[in-house]
């Protein structure tokens, strides 16, 4: 299937895998590419830039095909060391780079000179347009459905979508609810060019987490997500645990008053404790509404070649019937 996101990065299908903090290792990064797709490797997961290098060669030994790396530009107080990371991106010979978080303008002309594709993570149409003027390649479109962060206005994909398609000129792929082949031509037909899958593929094979964050997800439905941090501007969409209640208890409690510190044990390192130990109560950790549609843990070309050959048949056999009535 040719899309403008295929012939942008060189792929075969028009699928990317989100950047996700302990999950996007070179091992799903690669699997997900060596499978027609475009992997990324979530750069900030890699405590230094040196780090990335090594992650990056890394997943150069497992795939000769094209794959990214994310970088999220994060609003804190000591800053990681970005001009570092992306001189491990450049020096790695990435040609693909998913932003998400702050406006990455800052960083484009570095990036652009060496020939990167930039494709940034927007949870608004006013936020699309901004990336478009910035010179971003391309945009994923995130919507209300998503794990992570969905932003604060709330707009769900069947709005979005169109939306971001009457107004952008770039391509955009569909992120936010996003797991097989009904979705991707749901995807196509609502003006996008593809689409971006986070949760769907922290449940693959080649995914480096726990055995218990899989089953966790598999064993989720479309109802088992919350909305934690919304008093605090930053919400985060995450699979409800024991951690998640504490927590909104918190918020439910402290009210206008509630702080980034009252919430801190909940939020704060939590990932390696959960991604690679498996414990499941120790906070919140980012999952989609799209868990309800996730019922096995395939590899990711079984997953990636199932979701082709189902929405060929969707275009070819179940739509095109419509049309002989």
């Amino acid at each position: 299937m040719k899309t403008r996101i295929t012939e942008l990065f060189g792929i075969e299908h028009p699928i990317i895998q989100g950047g996700m903090h302990y999950v996007g290792l070179a091992e799903l990064a690669a699997a997900v590419s060596n499978a027609g797709g475009l992997g990324i490797i979530t750069g900030l997961t890699q405590k230094t830039p040196e780090l990335l290098a090594k992650e990056i060669a890394r997943c150069r030994e497992m795939t000769d095909k094209p794959f990214g790396v994310n970088l999220t530009f994060l609003p804190t107080v000591s800053s990681p060391d970005y001009p570092g990371y992306i001189q491990a991106i450049i020096d790695g010979g990435v040609k693909a780079v998913e932003t998400a978080g702050n406006n990455p303008q800052k960083w484009m002309p570095l990036l652009k000179e060496h020939g990167i594709k930039v494709i940034h993570k927007c949870t608004s149409v006013r936020h699309a347009l901004k990336a478009e003027a910035i010179g971003c390649d391309a945009v994923s479109v995130d919507g209300f459905e998503c794990g992570g962060h969905p932003g604060e206005d709330d707009v769900p994909n069947f709005i979005l979508l169109p939306r971001a398609a009457e107004e952008l000129k770039i391509p955009f792929v569909a992120s936010g609810g996003m797991a097989d082949g009904r979705s991707l031509v749901a995807a196509l037909a609502l003006g996008a060019e593809g689409m971006n899958m986070g949760t769907r593929f922290i449940a693959t094979q080649e995914a480096p987490v726990h055995e218990k964050v899989k089953q966790a997800i598999v064993a989720a439905s479309e109802l088992d997500t919350r909305l934690v941090m919304r008093p605090l501007r930053n919400t985060e969409r995450v699979l409800n645990n024991a951690a998640v209640e504490r927590l909104l208890e918190k918020e439910k409690t402290l009210g206008a008053n509630l702080k980034f510190e009252d919430i801190i044990e909940e939020v704060a390192g939590v990932y390696p404790r959960i991604m690679q130990s498996g414990d499941m109560d120790a906070g919140a950790w980012s999952c989609g509404m799209v868990a309800g549609l996730i019922h096995d843990v395939p590899t990711c070309k079984q997953l990636i070649d199932g979701i082709m050959a189902q929405a060929e048949q969707l275009i070819t056999q179940r739509l095109a019937g419509f049309q002989r009535g």
